[in-house]
């Protein structure tokens, strides 16, 4: 039959919305019978999340940015493939990737938060790091999987999925060669090696900013007025394929903190007028973000409240005996059962109520709260995550996870548990908490890389769980080892700036101090506000939590894959010139995601080729614009050159 033979390419409706009727057919039809889990692929795996764990736990507890491991694990899969002479290798590429990109999700769970126990002058046993990351990481999973099918299949073209495109770009152009495999070759080139010099060598500074020039400078000491811009080409490329639309709203958020929050509260008060826009920010305009993400949380929850629904009678159908349409579905539709989720729910639940008792609280009242909160939290917080990924690819799991350190410590506070036993168990429930979430947000990506090429949901699924464990003991004895070799704070190389950051708020709650809520409450009314005029409240929250300098390039991108599909009036040379850019731009994110794990190892080595005096000096900045200019002119220039098809 014509539909079962596989494609070479993806269809032309895999990034649009479908029209009515339509549907969508994946690269490997629903009736094919590719090659997925093998033991080659099962291994180079578990290979890739060991290794992955242990290079992003130390970058990120460096620098406190955790690469996604799925692009350049999607990377080393085709290249592994093409050395070894393997054809076919889609379906199992796909499983390769799967399980190890398990490490960036399990790691940025952990180390954002139980590095703090450290700092806190606490201790954390081997035991608890690996056992908050793998029950939060399965968590996770089973919170995730019953909103697979809204979240890939429903909303297909809704959402752009800029780290899923980009790694689906990869694993379909090693896959079938030729002028797109070409392209993405050597865009991926440009820019790895445009990062790579960023930061390897500082040969040009990775920010630029007003501050620049006199004026910019004086704006920002006496009004508090700054605009920081990223010049990293992977940047450039995310913001590409999120597009305008997305791109504006998130903008726009920043621009209320950075040109308004910020400049207003700079001005009103003694206290505050020493303090620079950054330190503002920090203080004024983050925590309005983290209430805003909060609030359309709740209000996304509120709107998927049937899709809920749906999974829960699912549930309570196949308990019964009842059969369901889960059985009967396709192949690329059918998930691992409800019955097996429910079992790994209950069984995970179970084991972490055990775990909380024996190996944190030892009381059982407080376990049963600590439960409470960890299970409600993460339930709610889940399609939070997926629908963050889904939309900027930037999971703004540290925001919720300081609501939830907040709120988990009120709670723990009121049935007597206070001090250091406290800190302790409110950082490992949010340990857990932060796990669950990053790995809901990580796994929706590889779930929306399974549905545009056809991979079987049920075995991406399946062997998750695996990678999960792997990862999580991974980064406990990476973590461990880099404590015991370093430790951890500002006075330490891995400085691991976001625990600090929770450290900082959980201490004043569990031994007195104050929490902004005025803030926390500003944002969440906000949130109300922009859903009331049909302005998405997520991506706008997302704006005012995440820097400025991240958010600006994303408009850059936006604003090029506006340029490059609106020159012409004939539609199919646009829509020629939008893959041919889309492809530009994965290449873009994907040699920036590979140099990144280089520039990791290189420090790991203590390799250290950075031109320090250059790269602190004006210059630097100067040549920073001029390569940034350059960068944007290639994307512009080669995107250009699409030809539609005869």
């Amino acid at each position: 039959m014509e539909q079962e033979k596989q494609l070479q390419s993806l269809p032309e409706n895999a990034y649009r919305e479908l029209k009515p009727g339509e549907e969508y057919r994946p690269m490997m039809p629903a009736g094919s019978h590719p090659k997925e889990v093998t033991p080659y692929s099962v291994t180079l795996g578990v290979l890739m999340a060991i290794i992955f764990s242990a290079a992003a736990a130390y970058l990120g507890l460096k620098i406190g940015q955790v690469f996604e491991a799925a692009i350049p694990i999607a990377i080393i899969a085709v290249g592994v493939g093409n050395v070894l002479g393997r054809k076919n290798m889609l379906g199992q590429n796909v499983i390769v990737q799967s399980i190890g990109a398990s490490s960036g999700v399990i790691v940025a769970g952990a180390i954002f938060t139980l590095p703090a126990l450290y700092i806190l002058g606490l201790e954390a046993q081997f035991y608890q790091v690996f056992l908050s990351s793998l029950f939060g990481g399965l968590l996770g999973i089973v919170l995730l999987v019953p909103f697979r099918k809204y979240f890939v299949k429903e909303m297909h073209g809704k959402y752009p999925f800029p780290e899923a495109t980009a790694t689906t770009e990869v694993l379909v152009s090693g896959e079938k060669g030729g002028n797109q495999a070409k392209l993405l070759a050597v865009a991926g080139l440009v820019g790895g090696l445009y990062d790579f010099a960023i930061n390897t060598f500082g040969l040009w500074t990775e920010q630029i900013s007003t501050r620049m020039v006199a004026f910019g400078a004086l704006c920002a000491e006496k009004f508090k007025v700054v605009l920081n811009i990223n010049t990293g080409a992977a940047v450039l490329g995310l913001g590409y394929i999120i597009g305008l639309k997305y791109a504006a709203i998130i903008a726009a958020g920043s621009a209320l903190i950075w040109f308004l929050v910020v400049p207003v509260v700079g001005s009103v008060g003694i206290e505050t007028a020493g303090m620079s826009p950054e330190q503002l920010f920090a203080a004024f305009g983050r925590p309005i973000g983290i209430g805003g993400i909060a609030m359309a949380g709740l209000i996304g929850i509120v709107r998927q409240s049937g899709i809920i629904r749906q999974a829960l009678g699912l549930a309570v159908s196949e308990l019964a005996g009842r059969k369901t349409g889960e059985q009967a579905a396709v192949r690329t539709q059918r998930d691992v059962t409800m019955k097996l989720i429910l079992t790994v729910l209950i069984a995970t639940l179970a084991a972490t109520f055990f775990f909380f008792q024996f190996g944190v609280l030892h009381n059982w009242t407080q376990t049963v709260v600590a439960l409470a909160i960890v299970f409600v939290i993460a339930f709610l917080f889940t399609t939070v995550a997926a629908n963050a990924i889904a939309i900027v690819g930037s999971n703004p799991v540290s925001g919720m996870t300081l609501m939830t350190l907040i709120l988990s410590s009120l709670v723990l506070v009121s049935v007597g548990l206070n001090g250091t036993a406290g800190m302790t168990a409110a950082l490992v429930i949010g340990g857990v908490v932060c796990t669950a979430l990053s790995m809901a947000g990580g796994f929706i990506t590889d779930l929306k890389i399974g549905y545009w090429i056809g991979t079987t949901p049920k075995k991406q699924e399946s062997w998750k769980f695996l990678g999960t464990f792997v990862s999580a003991a991974t980064v406990a004895g990476v973590m461990i080892l880099l404590n015991q070799t370093y430790g951890f704070g500002e006075d330490s190389p891995m400085v691991a700036p976001q625990a600090h950051a929770m450290a900082a708020v959980i201490q004043p709650l569990m031994e007195g101090g104050t929490t902004p809520w005025i803030l926390y409450f500003a944002g969440a009314v906000l949130a109300l506000v922009l859903t009331g005029i049909g302005v998405p409240a997520l991506p706008f929250s997302l704006g005012m939590f995440i820097p400025m300098y991240l958010n600006a390039p994303l408009v850059v991108g936006g604003l090029v894959a506006w340029l490059v599909t609106t020159r012409s009036k004939d539609a199919a040379l646009n829509k020629a010139r939008a893959d041919r850019g889309t492809l530009i731009a994965s290449g873009f994110i994907a040699g920036g995601a590979l140099m990144g794990v280089v520039s990791a190892i290189l420090k790991f080595a203590e390799v250290e080729w950075e031109l320090d005096g250059w790269a602190a000096g004006r210059g630097a900045q100067w040549l920073g614009l001029g390569m940034y200019v350059a960068i944007i002119a290639y994307f512009i220039i080669h995107t250009m050159r699409a030809r539609k098809e005869a």
